[in-house]
Parts: structure tokens; sequence; C-alpha cells
């Protein structure tokens, strides 16, 4: 299918003027979410994620086994949207969590780089879904952005999504870092949600610059932008860097903001983050928390 061409349908994206205005207004005004209920409900739409390369069977059981705990010893804070891994782990917490309502994402689709086959991306995505994951995420192609081959970025997509029950959960990561500009940081999130993203990311938080205040602004005005057109909402997911209190309330306030309340559902807003779920257990606690 072709995309490119339904870009100009769209609001231009904002300049980077607007952009740094947009930013320091948000940080002003997030200051009144730095509070107990909007840490809470932070902590409820994380995707609490290990994606490393010292993870095992034992690692992922173990982590998988202390989020399933959680609201037995945290009884007054509700657990987190997700357990986020590779895809091999799948089945892995799938065993751990078994009987409970805890979702399960894999990253998949040649994750972090996206630099494979589409026949493997398709089937890394088929095998995740298979073993048990309930929500997906991959990479958009970034070379193929950079390079301009817009078209051929979105229908690596639209045939990941076309596998795809629909009842799945496509996140697609836009790596905003490596875009950098308004321009393609909107063309990007655009063309992912044209070609059947339920989610766009920031980040895969494995490059240099992950998830800014900036891209998120732009992702959300894109993601309004989307919406009048079309009345389908897309949600918004936060990932990288995204490690203290503040820094979650800032991208609630970005998505309150520009998206609305109604934006403000873990159906519709994720952070993807391991250190900022003790951080804002300290927070919400008052004292000192390392669960994880």
């Amino acid at each position: 299918m072709e995309y490119a061409n339904h870009l100009k349908e769209y609001a231009p994206a904002p300049s980077e003027a607007r952009v740094a205005e947009e930013v320091a207004r948000m940080r002003e005004i997030a200051v009144r979410n730095h509070n107990e209920e909007v840490y809470k409900f932070c902590y409820s739409a994380i995707d609490l994620t290990t994606l490393s390369c010292n993870d095992s069977v034992e690692s992922v059981t173990e982590f998988a086994r202390k989020t399933v705990e959680f609201n037995r010893i945290f009884p007054d804070v509700p657990n987190v949207a997700s357990i986020c891994i590779y895809p091999s782990f799948v089945e892995t917490v799938g065993l751990a969590v078994d009987g409970t309502p805890m979702r399960i994402t894999s990253v998949a689709g040649g994750f972090p780089a996206a630099q494979t086959f589409l026949e493997v991306k398709a089937l890394e995505v088929a095998m995740a879904i298979e073993n048990g994951a309930d929500e997906v995420d991959i990479v958009l192609n970034v070379g193929r952005m950079l390079t301009g081959e817009y078209d051929e970025a979105a229908n690596e997509v639209e045939t990941i999504r076309a596998e795809m029950d629909p009842d799945i959960v496509l996140k697609v990561i836009i790596e905003s870092g490596a875009l950098k500009t308004p321009g393609l940081i909107r063309d990007a999130s655009l063309l992912s949600m044209l070609a059947g993203a339920d989610f766009v990311k920031t980040s895969t938080g494995k490059i240099d610059v992950a998830a800014t205040p900036e891209a998120a602004i732009i992702m959300c005005l894109s993601i309004k932008d989307f919406h009048e057109k079309t009345g389908r909402k897309v949600g918004f997911k936060a990932a990288g860097g995204v490690r203290t209190p503040e820094d979650a309330a800032l991208y609630y306030t970005i998505v309150e903001e520009i998206l609305g309340k109604e934006w403000l559902t873990t159906d519709l807003f994720r952070i993807g983050a391991s250190s900022a779920a003790n951080n804002l257990l300290t927070a919400i606690q008052g004292e000192t928390v390392r669960y994880y």
C-alpha cells in the first residue's frame, strides 16, 4: 500500500521553536502532577522491562515472580501493566504469571535495530504470540525512514500487523532519538498509525538518545491529528531514560495537555521502564524502596 502520499492530509510538524516553547510550558505545569495519585497511575502504566544480555530463564522467572507477588506486599498500589521481555522468554513469563491478569509484552521483529529480513521479523512476532505474548513492540525501520523509503517502512509494519489477531496490541517504536527532527518524528508516527499501530513508542532504550519531552510532544500532536481525521485512538508509550517520578509525571502531563484525560488509561498510555518502578514506589511510600 502507498502511505507517503497520505502524510500531506495531516498537519505539518511543529517547528523546533514551538516544540521548545511547549516543553517549557509542560515542565512548568507538570509540578501540579507531582503527587501520590499521579505517581500511582504512572506505576500502573509501566511495562516493567528487562532486556539485558544477562537475562536467563532463572532471572526472568524471579523477575516475573516478584511482579506477581507485588500486591501482596504493596496492596495499596496498582500493579504494573505488563512485563516486557525478549521473545525467547515469553513462555517463561507465561508460566510464572499463569492464573493472574498480568499481561505479557514481547519485543520482536529484529529488536532493537530491525535490521533483518521481513520474513524473519514476521516469524519472530508470530512465535512470540504463539508462546503467549499479549502485546508486541517492534521497531520501525529507521534506515528506510532516513533515506525517504516511507512506503517500504510502513509496509513492513502493515505486513506484521496483518499476521496478528486484532486483540494483540502492536506498539511501534519509531526510535525518535535517531530521527531527530520534528518532521521525521511526525512522519514516522503517522506512518506507524496508518499501517496499524495501536501505540507509537519513543525509543528502544538502546541508543544514546531515548525518550525526550520534545519527541513526546510531536508524537502526541500526531496522535491527536490522526484521531481527529480517523476517529481511531492510538496510544503513546515513553520508553528509555524514564527514571524519576518527575520524568513520569512530565510525560503524564504532556499526554494530559495534548490528548486529554481520556488518554490517561493504561489502554492508551504506557511507560517502558525498569529503574523508574523503584523510584516511583519510593515516592509513593515516602521511604526508599528497592523491590526490583
